[in-house]
């Protein structure tokens, strides 16, 4: 099998790498020629792990290749994946204008059937779009075979991205032709060996299950969160009340972690696109209209905080973030809470140094040189007023608290995730500020 994948980005690049991984041959296709070249340097333009080293071995077995041109390589090919980005417009709708884009040059140079998969996250009624302006194409070039569509999202997380192509929970694929699911079935046939379901259902309800997915996880996120912060009101522990409600099977453990609100590419943008698309259809999505304002909230939970501590005014404080990207394993710092904080810190006059093991570069395309940045989580707390754990990196989980203490200027704490030990600290001799507890 022969298989484009447009759109080299996260999503591209690691379906890219992993239908390469089980052996097909995967052609990855970009406008951007300087992201092409680093790709074939070997230089990948985001960070996720075990990724490198998936790309490099199959490009040099020439399973996986590069290319800035669909034209010069769709030939022959039996899948064409569109997996470029879907921004989120003014009003909060999804832009298409990439995906169409895309579509429209496979209509203009495909020169047999193939299936066109939109791996990008879209709205409902998008696949049909795709498939009115390809047929459209070939009806202009006067051609004899057509070309199908589906849908077939992605349910990767940033961190774990291999793993969870590699060993999805599900495979969701939305489908119009018998001819096109039995190509799909034959392509992910490696990844369902053991069991994991290869899920068909139509086009409409395959785009709705990615949004729906996300809203749900972003809801019991703000949710918690909500709760969290009732707790410290009333004196309850969110700790407890988490263990207490997590142990029900009808609600699960994953996702109920309080904290200082979700951010990355996924959460925001698609509760977003989910809001407006209720909009367009005349349908008020209130639940998520509230998951939205929660979480833009909770962002600033540690600066009321900080200013229950300090007071208002900053001017003369230093505060030391350990993390910046929104989750560990990961570089990307779109809609990362670290950028509401600082934002707020610097307005009241404070000072910022931070330090994290990946995302420092991602972040001085963020804040410039507005704040500062340390290359060692101890060296960022020299003479600052409080650390702030902003990300839950596996290496601040247990410092040498002697060495925090040693390097602050005052023994304060601002846990953003919940991760260390109010008793335990406080036992050290340090003020500590969780989210929801006691």
């Amino acid at each position: 099998m022969k298989v484009i994948i447009v759109g080299t980005g996260y999503v591209g690049l690691v379906t890219g790498a992993c239908l390469s991984d089980v052996g097909l041959n995967v052609i990855c296709v970009d406008t951007d020629h300087k992201k092409i070249e680093n790709l074939k340097s070997g230089i990948l333009p985001i960070y996720e792990p075990g990724l490198k080293n998936i790309v490099d071995r199959n490009f040099q077995s020439g399973r996986l290749s590069f290319s800035t041109s669909l034209k010069d390589v769709i030939a022959d090919s039996d899948f064409a994946f569109i997996a470029v980005g879907t921004p989120t417009g003014e009003d909060g709708s999804a832009d298409l204008k990439y995906v169409l884009s895309v579509a429209s040059e496979i209509g203009k140079y495909a020169s047999n059937y193939l299936v066109t998969v939109t791996k990008s996250t879209v709205p409902v009624g998008t696949a049909e779009k795709v498939e009115n302006i390809i047929d459209n194409q070939l009806k202009s070039r006067n051609i004899n075979f057509s070309i199908d569509v589906a849908s077939n999202p992605e349910f990767l997380k940033e961190g774990d991205a291999i793993d969870d192509f590699m060993k999805p929970d599900r495979i969701v694929c939305g489908v119009k032709s018998e001819k096109a699911k039995n190509l799909l079935s034959k392509l992910y046939q490696p990844f369902v060996l053991n069991g994991h379901p290869l899920i068909f259902m139509d086009i409409p309800s395959a785009e709705m299950t990615k949004y729906a997915a996300n809203a749900m996880l972003a809801t019991k996120i703000s949710f918690i969160n909500d709760i969290a912060n009732l707790c410290e009101l009333t004196g309850a522990d969110v700790s407890n009340v988490r263990k207490g409600i997590g142990s029900d099977s009808r609600i699960g453990k994953s996702f109920i972690y309080p904290g200082i609100g979700y951010g990355g590419s996924c959460f925001p943008k698609d509760v977003k696109a989910l809001v407006k698309s209720g909009e367009e259809f005349g349908h008020k999505l209130r639940i998520l209209e509230a998951v939205e304002d929660v979480n833009n909230e909770q962002k600033s939970i540690l600066v009321k905080k900080i200013i229950q501590e300090f007071g208002e005014d900053l001017a003369n404080r230093s505060f030391t973030f350990w993390g910046l990207s929104f989750k560990p394993e990961t570089d990307d710092m779109r809609e990362a809470p670290s950028i509401v904080i600082a934002n707020e810190l610097l307005r009241r006059g404070a000072k910022v140094i931070a330090y994290d093991p990946i995302a420092i570069a991602e972040a001085k395309t963020v804040f410039g040189d507005r704040i500062a940045y340390s290359n060692s989580a101890y060296t960022a707390l020299k003479n600052s007023d409080a650390l702030l754990l902003i990300t839950e990196w596996r290496e601040f989980r247990s410092p040498d608290w002697s060495k925090v203490k040693s390097g602050l200027k005052n023994s304060i704490i601002f846990d953003g995730r919940n991760i260390y030990d109010r008793s335990d600290l406080k036992s050290k001799g340090f003020t500590y500020y969780g989210i929801g507890t006691k």
